[in-house]
Parts: structure tokens; C-alpha cells; sequence
């Protein structure tokens, strides 16, 4: 695959919580050079960057991050809040707690309610792939297909462990035909990157982009 092939499917990334406005800066300078499909940065610099940059980037960013376990009004009024200020496209992370309770119900309920105030705009919803069973797994695909998201996503890159081409696999063989797949959280060199998108994923989360094309 070429570079260009390659970005036009990443997510340049910086989710710190140290990331200071010189750091965003610089980030969405790359993304904008190298043409990513977006940057995904934390909720408080999304009215700078849009302000800064507007159309010269697709900007998206996460909404209960990165442990899920915000309760929903809450993360409605996140999601509202990102859109407003400027957001594109909105990363959900799912309360990982009620699908250990089973509470599957109450997991569609959040992701249809986040995807409403979305409307158009993409959301991506963060199953954090290692905490799960492969039961839950393929629960969750059918509860992001059946609220309407755009994309399911493996991982926060937070969590005890990234992305891992088989819940690709397992992915594609559950979600709905409309449902596309972003994995994150790991993958660090350009092997992983042409890996996982001929697994199938359309969208790969990284902070390392520059450092991933570089090493050729």
C-alpha cells in the first residue's frame, strides 16, 4: 500500500492528558500535510481547533473517556457539547460495566441516544475489546447495528491491552453490512497498519502516523 493509501484511513490521534496547545497544534499541522482522514484530540480543544482550523481537518474527538462509566445524560450532554463547539465525528465509549451485568438493553439505549444527538455526524463506539468475552463481543456488534453507529472501535488505547486482529475478524463476521471497524490502541509499526486494514478496518487510530510512514 502506498503512504496516501494508508493515511486516508488514519485517525491521527493525541488523547493525553498531558497534551499541551502546542502539542495539538503540531498534530493537526501533520494531519493536515499528510491528509489523515481525521485527528481525534480531548473534548477541551475542540472549539480552539475548529476556530484555528476549521475545514482544513475532520475533526473528532471522545465522549466518556476512556473508562465508559459516565452516566448517559451525561454523555448526551458531552456529545452535544462536542458537536457544538465544532466536532465532526464523536468516539463513545460504552459502560463496560452494564454489559458485565448483562444489562445489553441498557448499552443500546446509550449508543441509539448518543447517535440521535449525532445525527449525520460519524460516531464511533469503543467496546474496549480486552475486557470482554467473545460472547460479549459479538453481543456488542449487534448492539452498535442495531442503534444506528457508524463504526464499532476496539480499543482506547488505555485500557490493558489494544487491538488484536482477530476481534477484526470476528467483527466482520457480526456487524450489519453498514457498520464499518476502527481499531486502536497498539499498533506501532506500518506492518500492523497494512495488517489491519486488509483485515478489513476502514479507520485505524494512532498516535505514531509520522513515525509509522517514516519507517519504510
Amino acid at each position: 500500500m502506498t503512504n496516501q493509501e494508508i493515511v486516508s484511513h488514519i485517525d491521527h490521534t493525541l488523547l493525553k492528558a498531558t497534551a499541551s496547545w502546542e502539542d495539538i497544534q503540531q498534530l493537526c499541522e501533520e494531519a493536515i500535510l499528510y491528509k489523515t482522514a481525521s485527528v481525534c484530540i480531548p473534548p477541551s480543544y475542540v472549539q480552539a481547533v475548529h476556530e484555528a482550523y476549521g475545514d482544513k481537518l475532520k475533526l473528532g474527538t471522545v465522549i466518556g473517556f476512556p473508562l465508559g462509566y459516565s452516566v448517559t445524560p451525561v454523555k448526551v450532554a458531552e456529545a452535544e457539547a462536542a458537536l457544538t463547539a465544532g466536532a465532526a465525528e464523536i468516539d463513545m465509549v460504552i459502560n463496560i460495566g452494564e454489559v458485565k451485568n448483562g444489562h445489553f438493553d441498557r448499552v443500546l439505549d446509550e449508543i441509539t441516544r448518543i447517535k440521535q444527538v449525532a445525527g449525520g455526524k460519524i460516531l464511533k463506539v469503543i467496546v474496549e475489546t480486552c475486557y470482554l468475552t467473545t460472547e460479549e463481543k459479538i453481543h456488542l456488534c449487534g448492539m452498535v447495528t442495531r442503534a444506528g453507529a457508524d463504526y464499532i472501535k476496539t480499543s482506547t488505547g488505555f485500557g490493558s491491552a489494544g487491538a488484536v486482529l482477530a476481534d477484526i475478524l470476528l467483527f466482520r463476521e457480526h456487524i450489519g453490512p453498514h457498520v464499518k471497524i476502527k481499531a486502536a490502541g497498539g499498533i506501532k509499526t506500518r506492518e500492523d497498519l497494512e495488517a489491519f486494514l486488509a483485515a478489513g478496518c476502514d479507520r485505524i487510530g494512532t498516535s505514531s502516523t509520522v513515525a509509522l510512514l517514516a519507517a519504510r
